[in-house]
């Protein structure tokens, strides 16, 4: 490694795999052919490449989010506990407030020193709001399906935006559907003008729903936070479950409040796998030490 290697995390929650860059010192800059590189099987191998940055609107920092594909995007439920963790271990307090291009998120510690509660905010169910591409008079389940039309194989998803869009398609059986073939067909579909993260969710209980999801720029995913929380709250919002669900992925639980307030809580545990550094030049990269968790 040279003199300019970049330090770097790798973090996950629940398997939703990180690369965590602190730039508030030093900017860090990687093209999306980088990222593509870095975040693939023969790099460092992560869903997200997570920038720290200095906070601009009154946080404690700004988290920038680039999904594996090299695009940026708004919201990473998963990550943002991570980088509250991070940085309530910095300042020794109980909460930290993390700045996204979705707006400022709360993180709380729980008193599990490795699991830590993010305020993701309210959940948006308007047309406009997720966003799709043509008036929906009713979110809970939009004109979508898998299949011949006449015939469709999942039909009429619930859509949210939990600062990110949702699709929802409610089955039986979350692993009879081949998500890897039309996952990434429908994330592209003209109805979501910024692509969708696709998901399956199955009703298990009043208080308990299994996930698995495609996740818009990565792909299968073993966790990904903010389709646990926009499932709890569609399965809610058409009255399938109760207000407080524990959201199971492949990945581990997940548990979601949607509150009083209108705002979905979501808490799970954070792994801190090891530090790293990077050349920005060939983009070797190296672990440095592991974590001690």
């Amino acid at each position: 490694m040279t003199g300019t290697a970049i330090p770097f995390r790798k973090m996950n929650g629940l398997g939703n795999a990180f690369a965590v860059f602190d730039a508030r010192r030093t900017p860090v800059s990687l093209s999306a052919d980088a990222i593509r590189r870095l975040g693939g099987a023969e790099g460092i191998g992560f869903d997200q490449m997570i920038t720290i940055e200095a906070a601009t609107g009154g946080g404690d920092a700004f988290m920038r989010i680039h999904n594996r594909d090299g695009g940026e995007v708004e919201a990473c439920g998963n990550a943002t506990r991570c980088v509250g963790w991070l940085l309530m271990g910095e300042t020794g307090q109980s909460q930290a407030d993390v700045e996204t291009a979705a707006g400022l998120l709360q993180t709380f510690a729980t008193g599990d020193p490795r699991t830590i509660t993010v305020d993701m905010g309210r959940p948006r169910f308007g047309w406009q709001d997720i966003p799709l591409a043509e008036p929906t008079a009713d979110t809970r389940a939009i004109p979508l399906a898998v299949g011949p039309a006449d015939v469709p194989i999942l039909s009429g998803p619930s859509a949210v935006n939990m600062g990110n869009p949702h699709a929802i398609f409610w089955v039986n059986d979350v692993n009879a559907y081949d998500l890897a073939d039309f996952g990434p067909k429908l994330e592209h579909d003209p109805l979501f003008p910024e692509r969708a993260n696709i998901s399956l969710a199955k009703v298990e209980s009043r208080s308990a729903l299994t996930v698995r999801t495609w996740e818009r720029g990565v792909g299968l995913t073993r966790a990904c936070g903010t389709a646990a929380c926009a499932s709890a709250v569609a399965a809610a919002r058409k009255d399938l479950t109760g207000r407080e669900v524990t959201v199971t992925l492949p990945g581990g639980p997940l548990q979601i409040i949607w509150n009083a307030e209108d705002h979905v809580m979501m808490t799970g545990p954070i792994t801190d796998e090891f530090v790293g550094e990077i050349d920005p030049n060939t983009l070797a990269w190296r672990r440095v030490e592991r974590s001690a968790a």
